[in-house]
């Protein structure tokens, strides 16, 4: 079935609406703003649901951001209030703190460290300013593993989880985001690699994948496939003993 962005657009816009009239009526929408299509179209869909009063971006580089001015596009193209708190200090003095504390530190640890630390602030200014914080992830990076527990993977609420990264940039030109911000080549921004460096296979081949069963070469569908069940944990509540004695 051909996806129909306009289609897709309302309804989300619309589960949007009905998810504040539930659960903060009078609350803002918290968002960090990276400069990738992710952010920047889950922040013009709340945009269009709320009203751009409504919605608050936060722009978090990490002492030195390359793409901040894309960051910076989004937030003057919406019209919204928007804050920039550099994490940079932060980090380095926990970084700091933790190789003191058990020396050698993991490169996968300094890459997952800013998201984490992002959520931090975005919940902080939250609860500051009345708000309800918003996952950006999509279903393709949830699909794979991709994304930082307890970091980007966060929120309270995620308007886009059900879409691939084509259904999304569909989305975005339905809303009217800039291209330039739609088509830019998506980036974790931490480990100097594309999405698609990283993962060793592209969002093209994986959204046909997710959506149809159709893949062209088996190394690939078994890298998905074991991406995809080594990190399903990350979709998951967090497991609990119940006790029944």
């Amino acid at each position: 079935m051909e996806f129909d962005a306009k289609k897709a657009t309302q309804a989300t816009i619309q589960w949007i609406r009905d998810w504040f009239r539930k659960n903060g009526p009078d609350c803002n929408a918290i968002i960090g703003i990276s400069g990738g299509k992710d952010s920047s179209i889950t922040a013009a869909l709340l945009v269009e649901a709320l009203g751009k009063d409504r919605v608050i971006g936060v722009l978090m580089p990490n002492t030195s951001q390359s793409d901040i001015d894309m960051a910076q596009l989004l937030v003057d193209h919406l019209g919204i209030r928007h804050y920039t708190v550099n994490i940079g200090s932060c980090y380095d003095a926990l970084m700091e703190e933790i190789r003191n504390s058990i020396g050698e530190v993991s490169r996968d640890s300094e890459i997952n460290l800013p998201p984490r630390l992002r959520m931090s602030t975005l919940y902080a200014i939250g609860q500051s300013m009345n708000g309800r914080v918003a996952n950006t992830c999509n279903l393709s990076e949830d699909w794979v593993g991709y994304s930082t527990r307890y970091g980007d993977a966060a929120g309270d609420f995620s308007p886009i989880s059900s879409f691939t990264t084509a259904e999304i940039r569909a989305m975005g030109r339905e809303l009217g985001v800039p291209e330039v911000l739609i088509e830019k080549v998506p980036s974790d921004g931490l480990s100097g690699k594309t999405d698609e460096d990283k993962l060793g296979f592209t969002y093209e081949v994986l959204d046909r994948y997710i959506r149809t069963g159709e893949i062209d070469d088996p190394k690939t569908k078994e890298r998905i496939d074991t991406l995809h069940e080594r990190n399903l944990f990350k979709l998951r509540y967090m497991d609990s003993f119940v006790y029944e004695g």
